[in-house]
C-alpha cells in the first residue's frame, strides 16, 4: 500500500502524518505517477501552517519527479515508463499519485530525476522572475534575497549568465561562500548589515533595477529603499511573514516604483506556457548555465524533520524528499 504525508489540521511539523493511501486507476486526462523524488519548498510550510488556506485533510507538496505507471483515457502525450516532472496541483508528498496530464512535462535525457524534482518549482520561479516579471538584460544590477536558498542559487547563476551584476543577501556568514559561487558579485549578511544602506554604497547611490524578495515583512520596506527610480519591487514570498498595511503612496515618494506580487501558477496556467517554461529550464540545465545544488535529502517519511530544518534556516540550496522506489521495481 502506498503512503503519503498528510495533515488533518494546520500547525507545526508535528501535524504531519505518514499514512497509507489508496490510489485508484487514472481517469480521463489523468496519469498515475510513481514518485522518485519530491522537492521541498517554503510554500509547503505555508500550506501546513494554515498561512495559505487549503481544504483538509491535505497531502502536502507541490513538485516532484517520477515514472508514469498508468495513463487514463484521452491521454496522448505520455506512455507507461516515461519520466515526468510536475509543479502542482498540491499533493506531491506521496509514493504514488494521480496527476492531470496537462500539468506534466517529460524529463529529457541529460536531466536526472533528482535534478528535475529539485528544479521544477524553484527553476520555473527563477525563469518567470528573470524572463517575464522583470526581464533582465546585460548591465542590470539586481538584488536577490536569500541568495543561498533554493530559488536564490538558481536565480543568481542564471542572472549572471544573462549579464547582470548580482547583489545577494544571506542570513549568516556561513552562506556567503555559497552565494559568491552562485554568481553574486556582492554578498550582504543580514544579521550584521543594513542591506539598503549597503546597496546604495555598492551602486554609488543609484539603487538597483529590481529586488527579488521572497522573505516578506522583515525585508520589504528596506527592499523598496534599495531601488532606483522606476525600479521594480518583486515580492514573491513570505518566509518571515506577510506584508500588511502598506501605503502604495510610498512607491511615488521613492521614485515612481513598480510593485508586483507574482506567482508561478499564473505564469504557467496555459499548457503552452508550462511547456515553454520547462523547455527553457531544462535547456539551461543541460547547458550547465547553472547547477542545481541538492544539499539535503530526507526519506519521504521524515518530511516533518525536513520542515523543521527548513524553517530553522539550517538548509541551503535545494532539499529533496526521496521515496523507496527505484527504476525497475515498477510492475
Amino acid at each position: 500500500m502506498p503512503h503519503a504525508i498528510r495533515i488533518h489540521e494546520t500547525g507545526g511539523p508535528d501535524k504531519m502524518q505518514w499514512e497509507e493511501v489508496q490510489v485508484g486507476a487514472p481517469g480521463a486526462g489523468e496519469v498515475r505517477v510513481r514518485n522518485m523524488a519530491i522537492g521541498l519548498n517554503y510554500i509547503d510550510t505555508y500550506h501546513r501552517s494554515g498561512l495559505y488556506k487549503m481544504p483538509l485533510p491535505l497531502t502536502l507538496g507541490m513538485e516532484g519527479a517520477g515514472v508514469v505507471e498508468a495513463v487514463g483515457a484521452k491521454v496522448r502525450d505520455f506512455r507507461v515508463g516515461d519520466r515526468v516532472g510536475y509543479v502542482g496541483p498540491i499533493g506531491s508528498y506521496a509514493d504514488v499519485l494521480l496527476r492531470p496530464a496537462e500539468r506534466l512535462v517529460k524529463i529529457p535525457a541529460g536531466v536526472s530525476n533528482n535534478t528535475a524534482a529539485a528544479s521544477m518549482l524553484k527553476g520555473m520561479t527563477a525563469w518567470y522572475l528573470l524572463k517575464r516579471t522583470c526581464p533582465i538584460k546585460r548591465g542590470d544590477t539586481i538584488l536577490m534575497h536569500a541568495a543561498a536558498g533554493g530559488v536564490g542559487l538558481i536565480l543568481c547563476q542564471w542572472a549572471k549568465h544573462l549579464g547582470a551584476t548580482v547583489i545577494g543577501t544571506v542570513g549568516n556568514d556561513d552562506k556567503v561562500t555559497l552565494a559568491k559561487k552562485a554568481g553574486c558579485r556582492h554578498v550582504i549578511v543580514l544579521a550584521r548589515e543594513k542591506f539598503s544602506e549597503r546597496v546604495r554604497e555598492i551602486t554609488k547611490g543609484k539603487g538597483v533595477r529590481v529586488v527579488y524578495d521572497g522573505i516578506g515583512k522583515d525585508t520589504f520596506l528596506d527592499s523598496i529603499d534599495s531601488l532606483a527610480p522606476l525600479g521594480m519591487m518583486v515580492s514573491f514570498g513570505n518566509a518571515s511573514g506577510p506584508v500588511t498595511q502598506f501605503n502604495p503612496g510610498i512607491l511615488a515618494q521613492k521614485g515612481s516604483l513598480f510593485l508586483t506580487r507574482p506567482g508561478l501558477y499564473n505564469y504557467t496556467a496555459k499548457r503552452e506556457d508550462l511547456v515553454r517554461a520547462a523547455r527553457e529550464l531544462f535547456s539551461v540545465i543541460k547547458r550547465k548555465v547553472f547547477t542545481v545544488s541538492i544539499n539535503q535529502t530526507y526519506p519521504l517519511r521524515e518530511a516533518a524533520q525536513a520542515h523543521r530544518d527548513l524553517e530553522a534556516r539550517k538548509t541551503t540550496g535545494s532539499t529533496l524528499l526521496l521515496t523507496d522506489f527505484k527504476p525497475g521495481k515498477m510492475k
